[in-house]
Order: C-alpha cells, then structure tokens, then sequence
C-alpha cells in the first residue's frame, strides 16, 4: 500500500494525470463537433424526407389526425351499438298464411298476416273475405302468444314469422 502512495506522490503520476485529462479533453472536443456534424446532417435528411417541409411537424399532424379517426370510430360503433339494441325492437319477421274462408269463394282471399319483432312481439292481422264484404281483424301478441283467441291460419302464420330467419 506505501507503494501505491509513493508513485502517487511522484511528479512522474502528476505528469502522466496531465496527460490523460488533456487526452479527455481532446476526445470530448472530437466528440462534440461529430455531435455537431450529426445534428446538422439530420436536420438537411429530415428536410428532404419532407421535401422541404419539416418533417416533424408532418408527424404532428398526422398524429393529430389519427387520433381525430379514433374518436370518430368511437363514436360511430356507439353510434352502431344503440342501432343495434333499437333494431330488436323493430318489427323484423313476417308470416303470411294465405287461405279460403268460405266455401263459396273462388279462390284464397282471406289471409292471415303476422308481423313480430326481434323478441316476437307485434300483431297479427286476419283479413276475410267474402263476397259481401271484406274484414280486417287485428290482435296483438306478446311473446309470441296472444290473450285473444287464435285462429288456425293465424297460429301457422305467428309460427312462420318466429321460425324465419
């Protein structure tokens, strides 16, 4: 450890201090002018990428606009969802059952029409036919069932407007 101290007490470790923090020096002078020609050089690359306009205000603004369609996009799938949750309360299904009510009528006049919506609530319409007159009845369903009475030709009619898809 004396050893250590004498070198260290030397001029020769005095001198040989000198050298090696002129040495730093000069490498960090070096360094700071490369430094210098790097910055200078990419400010002239990133000017041409941009063809003459800075490059990084470009990327501000496209930033800027990309976020812009984010919440747009946001906004439109909030806009779809409430569309979609409105849809099942439109009326969506139809059943049609086309039929003879009187025996004396030529031909399938009378109709019954179901129209339900996604939860199968709406109503189902019976129109009969006859050569006197011409009658619509209307009867409102729930689930799929009715608190009035149905017909054949309304059943098959409720039937075909739940199974379709």
């Amino acid at each position: 450890m004396e050893e250590i101290f004498k070198i260290l007490r030397s001029d020769m470790s005095l001198v040989v201090l000198v050298i090696i923090i002129i040495i730093l020096f000069l490498l960090y002078i070096s360094n700071s002018i490369k430094l210098s020609k790097l910055r200078k050089n990419y400010k002239k690359f990133i000017k041409k990428l941009g063809n003459g306009n800075n490059i990084d205000e470009m990327l501000k603004e496209y930033i800027n606009s990309v976020e812009k369609v984010q919440k747009e996009n946001k906004e439109i799938n909030e806009y779809c969802k409430d569309i979609d949750e409105n849809m099942s309360k439109c009326l969506q299904k139809v059943g049609m059952v086309r039929y003879n009510a009187f025996q004396d009528t030529g031909s399938d006049l009378s109709f019954a029409l179901a129209i339900l919506d996604e939860n199968d609530n709406g109503v189902v319409l019976n129109g009969i036919y006859s050569r006197e007159m011409s009658n619509i009845y209307a009867k409102t369903i729930i689930n799929g069932e009715s608190q009035n009475t149905l017909s054949k030709e309304e059943k098959e009619a409720i039937e075909k407007a739940i199974n379709k898809k």
